[in-house]
């Protein structure tokens, strides 16, 4: 299909106008007004429709109105929406409960955005530092990757290696120690007796869908064992079935001591993030040491555990071995494809970075021109875009996404 690019006084221009006078300029989003969406497509405010191979950078993991998410949604919004953590609900303990199963720990300490996750996990691991592990007062340190992504709070783009992320919000939170993505040698060399916690996602997802070295994430876990350091695993856009697991650092036959999850937790409707680790981690907090308002509200509560649901179910027609299964077909699709206007792909399960040749045209030339042949994806620095559907789509859409693209790098660039 063929979708035309906007007329100036479009429906779609105005909506586009609207943003841009009373928005803040903190996006630059492709000219697409999506107005509704089924499944895996969405259509938008003139009735064009498209594939969406992004699904809400994995926050729609299950698709665009899921029924059953829907129908959790519904039933809770006619009982209860909000109550605060002042008093309890009744969908609070069974999301902890069902959550800390799934994920094979003890306790759940739930947020709301994928960022607040990271936060309070960085807040947990430094407390545990200095409680369980006896770190002097003040001088916990965390070490990361180069190329991370964890969100845009002023922490966290202290130690991002970004410029566009970093420049212009200094001076940053100190105590934290960038080492290259992949590298053990320097990620051991840079734990000290002061180190608290290891941070990092199994699978770098804004950095283009990075998959580690083998054996990376077993060395990691080695490393922080023999220092009695704290593995924290930032699985918000990796885990709850993006590469066809539950988690992404389990795949690869590793336990982390901390799991921070989100996106897909909510199902693509409410805002939903935890962190998950046992007694020993999550129990250092005490009442008005850490909290939210909206934490744990019972409308998010009710979708997350349906989202867990659907993840428990680990039968062939489940949503994780389809993510498998057609996560094998999309990338022999898109291997395809290499020499062919693709300098590189890279990925697992649904997930794949594609770098594109740059002879060929950027990141986002690709992402506007694949657009217009009404399939969504996204471009990420400069060359490479990401391809993320949900995990509800297809064989014959995938095959329609890859098709769109290799014409796109052969017509339309």
């Amino acid at each position: 299909m063929t979708v035309t690019d906007p007329a100036p006084n479009s429906v779609t221009a105005l909506h586009e106008q609207l943003v841009h006078e009373h928005s803040a300029h903190n996006y630059h989003p492709l000219p697409v007004v999506v107005a509704h969406g089924s499944g895996a497509w969405v259509t938008d405010v003139e009735g064009r429709r498209y594939l969406d191979c992004l699904a809400g950078y994995s926050a729609l993991n299950f698709g665009h109105r899921h029924p059953d998410l829907v129908a959790a949604a519904h039933r809770q919004l006619d009982r209860l929406t909000l109550t605060s953590r002042a008093f309890g609900n009744d969908q609070l303990g069974p999301f902890c409960a069902e959550l800390a199963a799934l994920v094979g720990k003890q306790r759940v300490l739930p947020m709301n955005t994928g960022a607040e996750a990271v936060e309070s996990g960085l807040k947990v691991a430094r407390k545990w530092g200095y409680e369980v592990k006896g770190v002097p007062a003040d001088r916990a340190r965390i070490v990361v990757a180069a190329g991370g992504f964890h969100g845009r709070t002023i922490s966290i783009v202290g130690f991002s290696t970004d410029p566009e992320a970093r420049g212009g919000f200094g001076p940053f939170t100190p105590g934290f120690d960038v080492v290259p993505y992949g590298d053990l040698g320097a990620l051991a060399a840079a734990v000290t007796p002061d180190t608290v916690a290891v941070l990092l996602e199994p699978v770098q997802g804004e950095a283009g869908v990075v998959v580690p070295p083998a054996g990376y994430l077993a060395g990691v876990r080695e490393v922080c064992d023999h220092a009695r350091v704290l593995f924290v695993a930032d699985e918000v856009q990796a885990g709850l079935g993006r590469t066809g697991h539950v988690l992404a650092t389990r795949a690869a036959g590793v336990d982390a001591d901390v799991y921070l999850l989100g996106k897909a937790l909510g199902g693509g409707i409410v805002a939903l993030s935890a962190v998950v680790a046992d007694d020993e981690v999550l129990g250092v907090l005490r009442p008005g040491q850490h909290g939210s308002t909206f934490g744990g509200n019972p409308v998010a509560c009710a979708v997350g555990r349906a989202v867990l649901r659907l993840l428990a179910d680990t039968g062939p027609d489940g949503v994780l071995a389809a993510a498998r299964r057609l996560g094998d077909a999309l990338h022999a699709r898109l291997a395809g494809l290499r020499g062919q206007g693709v300098v590189a792909v890279r990925g697992a399960g649904l997930w794949a970075g594609v770098d594109i040749d740059p002879r060929r045209g950027d990141g986002r030339a690709v992402s506007e021109a694949l657009a217009r042949r009404g399939v969504l994806v996204k471009d990420t620095h400069g060359a490479t875009i990401r391809l993320s559907p949900p995990l509800v789509v297809t064989e014959d859409e995938i095959d329609l996404a890859v098709d769109a693209l290799a014409d796109v790098l052969v017509t339309d660039l």
